[in-house]
Parts: C-alpha cells; sequence; structure tokens
C-alpha cells in the first residue's frame, strides 16, 4: 500500500509539470491558434536560469525562483514580439515553422552558450526535504509542485472568468475583428497572453529543476511534446481540460514504467495522441472549432 501511495504521488508530480506547460500551449492557441513549440524551451532557459542562480551564484532559492519566473516571463514577451506579431496577418503555416525554428534557435543556443552536457543540482537542490503523510514519506519537492500546479489552475481559471484581461483574452479569441472594434488592444491582450504563459513555464521550470535536479539545452523539447500531448487530450483550449490531461499523461507514464517497460514510455504517450486525434480530436473537456467564412 505503501508503495502504490508513493507511485500515485510520484505520477501526480510528474503529471503537475505538464499540466503546467500544457495550460501555457492552450492559452496562446485558444487566442492566435499558434501551437508556439518554443514554449517547452522556455522551461529550459528558467531551468538554467535557476541552476546558474543557485550552484554558480550562491543566490537564496527564492531570489533564483524570482529570477527564473521573471527571465522566462520576458523572453516569452520577447519572442512574441521579435517572431510572432509580424506575421500575425501570415498563414498559420507561418507561425507554425517560425515557432519550430525558435525552438531550435533555443535549443542549439543554450549548448553553444552552456555546453551540451547536463547540470546537476543534486549537490544543492533547490528544494529539500520529506514529509510523512500517513505512514508513507514522500518528497517535500513532490507536495509543493502538486500544490502549485492546483493553485496555478484556480487562478488562471479566475483571471481568465472575473477579471478585465480575462474578459479581453476571450473576446479576442472569439472573434478578434469584433473585439478590435469594441476597443480591445490588440497587441496588449496577446502580449498579456504570452507573459503569462511563461510566466507559468517558468514555475514549471523551476519545479522541475526542483524534482529532477538537472538542466540541459534538449530538455525542453520532449518535455514541450508531452505537454502539447497533454494539452490536446485534456482539449486544447481548455484550462481544467489541460490539468486533466498533464495528470493523465504523468498517471500513464509512472503505469509503464512501474509495469518494467520505461523504454517505451514516450512511445506510449505519443499513440494516445494518434488514439485522440482519431477518435475525438477535441479532447476530454475541448469544445469543437467551427470556423466563420
Amino acid at each position: 500500500m505503501a508503495d502504490f501511495f508513493s507511485q500515485v504521488v510520484n505520477a501526480l508530480q510528474l503529471g503537475s509539470i505538464y499540466a503546467l506547460v500544457a495550460l501555457g500551449y492552450s492559452m496562446v492557441y485558444g487566442i492566435i491558434m499558434l501551437l508556439n513549440f518554443a514554449h517547452g524551451d522556455i522551461i529550459m532557459v528558467g531551468a538554467y536560469a535557476t541552476y546558474f542562480a543557485v550552484c554558480q551564484y550562491g543566490l537564496h532559492p527564492l531570489v533564483a525562483v524570482l529570477l527564473a519566473v521573471l527571465i522566462s516571463t520576458l523572453l516569452g514577451v520577447l519572442i512574441e514580439k521579435a517572431a510572432y506579431t509580424p506575421l500575425r496577418s501570415a498563414p498559420r503555416l507561418s507561425l507554425l515553422i517560425t515557432a519550430i525554428g525558435v525552438s531550435f534557435l533555443l535549443e542549439n543556443g543554450a549548448q553553444l552558450l552552456f555546453g551540451a552536457d547536463t547540470k546537476s543540482m543534486v549537490k544543492t537542490p533547490l528544494i529539500s526535504g520529506t514529509l510523512n503523510l500517513g505512514g508513507v514519506t514522500v518528497s517535500l519537492a513532490a507536495v509543493i509542485t502538486i500544490v502549485v500546479s492546483v493553485i496555478a489552475m484556480i487562478a488562471l481559471t479566475f483571471l481568465v472568468q472575473k477579471t478585465k484581461l480575462g474578459k479581453a483574452m476571450r473576446a479576442v479569441s472569439e472573434d478578434m475583428g469584433a473585439a478590435q472594434l469594441m476597443g480591445i488592444s490588440l497587441n496588449r491582450t496577446i502580449s498579456f497572453t504570452f507573459a503569462i504563459g511563461s510566466f507559468l513555464a517558468g514555475i514549471g521550470a523551476v519545479l522541475h529543476v526542483g524534482s529532477y535536479f538537472q538542466a540541459s539545452p534538449m530538455m525542453g523539447s520532449m518535455l514541450g511534446l508531452k505537454a502539447f500531448v497533454a494539452a490536446v487530450l485534456g482539449g486544447i483550449g481548455s484550462i481544467p481540460g489541460a490539468m486533466i490531461g498533464g495528470f493523465a499523461i504523468g498517471i500513464v507514464e509512472t503505469l509503464v514504467t512501474v509495469a518494467g517497460l520505461s523504454t517505451w514510455k514516450d512511445g506510449v504517450v505519443f499513440a494516445i495522441l494518434i488514439v485522440v486525434l482519431l477518435v475525438k480530436p477535441t479532447g476530454i473537456l475541448g469544445r469543437p472549432m467551427v470556423e466563420k467564412v
């Protein structure tokens, strides 16, 4: 029973990180119909910021967290302004190719600046300690990761549903042209969306480093792709759906690993993507999109 509970916590911990990244995917796609494949690499940049702040400069963990989140947020807004804004009226394929290009730029830039080797934080963990829950010992990092992800979903739901900027985001998502005619600033709304998504990516970077103690140039690639699968599974554009999809992918990966098939876990995740696209393309909580002509 203790082993079962421990594996459940591990699954929720992994799923929480996927869910945070999937939230960023869902927000950006919901506004401008863009699959921002550079989103995972923003997490990589945030992870390196955390590593250098703690291991190289000896900053307090709280300062490192704030720095990583700030750098990730600013990077997301910069990417939107430099790479996506000039192509806003271009075909979606151009935006998609640009997103892939930005992803490669960040990955290769990280290899050039920091080297291709993995940076370890085992000796200077960001989050250390354990908790005893009902006689079962779990890491403090796992508990913090799960709690933070749930709080992030609740806060994001409140932001989108109850605030003025959230209403602007929903208006732009519904009809961009009509939103502009009603006086909504398109540039400010889209930049705010990217900022929030990148803010969540920064939190995900901190939690990933706190849980797995490493940063590498390619870490964002697979993490971003699995989070994309989570977003599609839950219903891309849906905030609760992103959380459900993230937890589901985390549970599936953990089950596959426990079954002794850890080398197959990536294949199983992408097999889920294929099945979802064939059976229910809108995902668990997604809505069919009606294109106006």
